[in-house]
C-alpha cells in the first residue's frame, strides 16, 4: 500500500534506537525526508545517511531544543508536514522501573515530566506555524499503555504520558478544523534498550524474580503482565501504525489513540 509519504518533510525524536529508529527507517523507506534529533547518533542511525535525512543533536530536556529541532528542519528541507513526538521513557541519567509512589523525589517528577510532555508541547508549539503554512500535517505522540493502566510502579512516567493522552485529544478537536490531525500511540513492552541494557528493566525485575536478561524478556514479563501475545512488541510494529497515522491514508483519524501493546490492556 503506498502511504503518499513521498517528499513529505517530517521531524521525529529519540530518533538514534529502539522506536524512534524504526519510525525514521520506515518514513524514509516510505519516500519522506526525516529530520531525526537525539542527544547522539548510532549506528543504526548512521546506516540510514543520505540526503532524505538530517541529524539535529539535541538534549529535549533543554527547554530550546525542540523548537531548534523543527527550524533545522524547516531550513534544511523546506517545510514541515509530520512530527512524531517519540522521544520518551526514563529522562537521561534515570532508570526504570522506580516502585512505589514515595520513590520518586520532586526532581524525578520534574525530569520526568520535562522529558514526556513538556518536550512535546514545545515540539508541538513550534511546528503547528509550519504545519498550518502547509495546509495541514499530521502530528503523532508515541504515548504509553501505561497512561490507561494506573499502578504503583513508575508513577511519575504514567502520569506525564496521561497528560500526553489528554494533550493529543485536546490539540485535535482544536486544530483538526484546521487541517491538522492528532493521533498517539500507546506502546506496550516493547524490546528497545529500556529493556535490554545492561541495569535496565529487565536486570531490575531479574533480580526481584530471581531471573537473568533473557528469561524475564522472553518469559517472565510476558507472564507477569498477561501479555496476550506472549511477547514484547518489536519497534517496527510500533513505527508501522506511526507511518500509517502519518499518511493522508489516515485522513479521518484524528484524537485516537493507537494501541500496540502484545494485548496488555483488558480494558474496553
Amino acid at each position: 500500500m503506498d502511504l503518499r509519504l513521498t517528499g513529505k518533510v517530517a521531524v521525529v525524536t529519540g530518533a538514534s534506537k529502539g522506536i524512534g529508529l524504526a519510525v525514521a527507517r520506515t518514513l524514509l523507506d516510505e519516500g519522506a525526508r526525516v529530520a531525526a534529533a537525539s542527544r547522539t547518533t548510532g549506528p543504526g542511525l548512521d546506516a540510514l545517511a543520505g540526503p532524505g535525512l538530517l541529524h539535529v543533536p539535541v538534549d529535549l530536556m533543554d527547554p530550546a531544543a525542540p523548537g531548534q529541532v523543527v527550524e533545522r528542519a524547516v531550513q534544511h528541507f523546506g517545510g514541515l508536514d509530520i512530527l512524531v513526538n517519540n522521544a520518551g521513557g526514563p529522562p537521561p541519567g534515570a532508570t526504570l522501573p522506580r516502585f512505589g509512589f514515595m520513590t520518586p523525589t520532586d526532581d524525578d517528577w520534574r525530569d520526568m515530566f520535562e522529558f514526556n510532555l513538556f518536550s512535546a508541547v514545545r515540539a508541538i508549539r513550534a511546528a503547528i506555524p509550519h504545519l498550518l503554512a502547509r495546509g495541514g500535517g499530521s502530528i503523532i505522540n508515541v504515548s504509553s499503555v501505561n497512561a490507561r493502566h494506573p499502578a504503583p510502579m513508575n508513577v511519575d512516567y504514567n502520569a506525564a504520558k496521561a497528560g500526553m493522552n489528554n494533550l493529543t485529544k485536546g490539540l485535535s478537536e482544536e486544530y483538526g478544523p484546521q487541517g491538522i490531525r492528532v493521533n498517539s500511540v500507546s506502546p506496550g513492552p516493547v524490546r528497545t534498550d529500556w529493556w535490554t541494557k545492561d541495569g535496565g528493566a529487565a536486570d531490575i525485575i531479574g533480580a526481584q524474580a530471581g531471573a537473568g536478561r533473557a528469561a524475564v524478556i522472553d518469559k517472565v514479563a510476558p507472564e507477569m503482565m498477561a501479555l496476550t501475545t506472549g511477547r514484547l512488541a518489536d519497534p517496527q510494529e510500533i513505527a508501522d501504525a506511526v507511518a500509517l497515522l502519518a499518511s493522508p491514508r489516515s485522513a479521518s483519524t484524528t484524537g485516537a489513540d493507537i494501541v500496540v501493546d502484545s494485548g496488555f490492556l483488558k480494558e474496553l
